[in-house]
């Protein structure tokens, strides 16, 4: 595989799959996209016209069982993830899956298991975008102890996105389709959890305020699956305490951002605008920015980590399936808390024994 050529198939030529993961794979050297397979023919051959795509198929099972395809980069909603994942895999095809990971916790955990039973295959997330530039700056700042103890951590995503009651049903918000994924929770969480511990505890309130909307495809008002306000506090390993405060029915106000305070330090990013500010007590305690360097800014290059981990072997950086799990079993705890109405401790305890074999 280091000296031949990829062939890559597409199950889902979606947007995200158009706007990135088709030109960052043809950017690569060695590397072809052979062929694709959307949910309707209709779509599937567009896919291939307007991207010069050679071969489709009406079933992605038939794709994914295909001896000429190498690698699988899956584009679906959520719901096909997993079974996607689990046939690539047991065909013996690297497999890059957009996110979320799956619809739910026992989900992810299959999946997790299956990329072990192959460890000669890829097996990798596509990761949050979200903190990328300064992830490298962050991460060397609280190694050096900027913050010195974390005590807070504050996630806060604002916006307009669902303010609009005559917003049709989105795939996002009909449970059948995108499981246990709610706002941006879990692609937030994922990039916090780049810079702090793991939660050990969460508790959550969630609300629609908008509680239907109308089905495109049937034209009728139905339920919407996933709400559009969210509300969790969490206890992370070793004692900080995290808010995490999402809503998309808020029509001004927008804002994105992470805070993290500790005993000596404050660090504040402003994901909407990629810009990084800190403060210290032994320093100015008003919040000034701190440059990135363009050495340390990461971009995106999701499609040439995959392929640079096929070809080397390299371990998968940015999102490894057990990254994945962890970030599935948090919006799972969320959404218990938030239906139980008491605190879901973590990691789920009906996965702790598959963690420990």
């Amino acid at each position: 595989m280091a000296t031949q050529t990829l062939r890559v198939g597409l199950i889902g030529a979606g947007a995200n799959t158009r706007l990135r993961h088709i030109p960052g794979l043809r950017a690569l050297p060695d590397v072809e996209i052979v062929a694709v397979c959307n949910r309707r023919q209709e779509s599937t051959q567009a896919a291939a016209r307007e991207h010069g795509i050679p071969r489709t198929y009406e079933r992605w099972e038939d794709l994914v069982a295909s001896p000429d395809v190498d690698a699988i980069v899956i584009g679906t909603w959520p719901y096909l993830h997993c079974p996607i994942t689990l046939a690539a895999l047991e065909s013996g095809k690297h497999v890059l899956t957009e996110a979320r990971m799956a619809m739910n916790a026992a989900e992810a955990h299959r999946m997790l298991a299956a990329a072990r039973r192959y460890p000669k295959l890829v097996a990798q997330i596509v990761p949050s975008p979200y903190g990328l530039k300064a992830n490298e700056v962050i991460i060397e700042l609280m190694r050096a102890g900027y913050l010195g103890e974390l005590r807070e951590v504050q996630v806060v995503h604002f916006s307009a996105a669902l303010a609009d009651a005559a917003t049709a049903l989105s795939w996002r918000q009909d449970a059948m389709l995108s499981g246990y994924n709610m706002l941006t929770l879990g692609i937030l969480h994922e990039t916090v959890a780049r810079w702090t511990p793991p939660p050990a505890r969460v508790t959550a309130q969630v609300h629609a305020f908008i509680p239907s909307r109308i089905d495109p495809q049937s034209g009728v008002r139905r339920p919407v699956g996933t709400p559009d306000s969210v509300q969790v506090l969490a206890v992370l390993e070793g004692g900080a305490r995290a808010v995490y405060h999402f809503s998309g029915v808020t029509p001004v106000g927008q804002r994105m951002d992470v805070q993290l305070l500790g005993t000596d330090g404050a660090l504040h990013y402003d994901i909407l605008r990629d810009r990084l500010y800190g403060a210290t007590r032994s320093g100015r305690q008003d919040m000034q920015e701190i440059p990135i360097p363009a050495e340390k800014a990461r971009d995106w290059r999701v499609e040439a980590d995959f392929v640079e981990s096929i070809r080397r072997g390299t371990p998968v950086g940015l999102t490894d399936f057990a990254t994945g799990v962890a970030y599935m079993e948090f919006t799972e705890a969320v959404a218990r808390s938030a239906r139980q109405g008491e605190a879901v401790e973590l990691p789920l305890e009906e996965f702790i024994e598959d963690e420990d074999e």
